[in-house]
């Protein structure tokens, strides 16, 4: 199953239903869709179609009574999939093409640039 999870791509609503299973665990559907019509203003069906497409990519399960849903793929697990994927789009996957792109047009504070040089001085020892 880990082998499927590693191509899950989710798109913006879809992220929006698993922010909230990633913050509360789980929820029920029902929750899922008072909680999204009240901050995004979807109505039911428009949920429960997400939650369904979720469920389907194998990105969180449902159980009964109550259809209760939870997420089956980590947070950081579809950041690793969405980075890889922008630097793949975007950057011919070089880490270190969007790195020298990025530093050069960002103004960073010491602190950053103290966790860059500590993070790069791990990585050569």
């Amino acid at each position: 199953m880990d082998s499927q999870k590693k191509d899950i791509r989710l798109h913006e609503g879809e992220l929006n239903v698993m922010e909230l299973l990633w913050s509360n665990k789980e929820l029920a559907a029902k929750d899922i869709s008072k909680i999204i019509k009240e901050y995004i203003g979807w109505e039911k069906n428009t949920t429960y179609t997400v939650i369904k497409r979720l469920i389907d990519k194998g990105a969180i399960e449902r159980s009964d009574p109550g259809f209760v849903c939870r997420a089956i793929i980590s947070k950081n697990k579809v950041q690793q999939i969405e980075t890889d994927a922008l630097l793949n789009k975007l950057y011919n996957a070089s880490l270190s093409n969007f790195f020298v792109d990025y530093l050069r047009n960002k103004t960073l504070t010491n602190s950053e640039i103290y966790e860059l040089e500590r993070i790069i001085s791990e990585q050569t020892n």
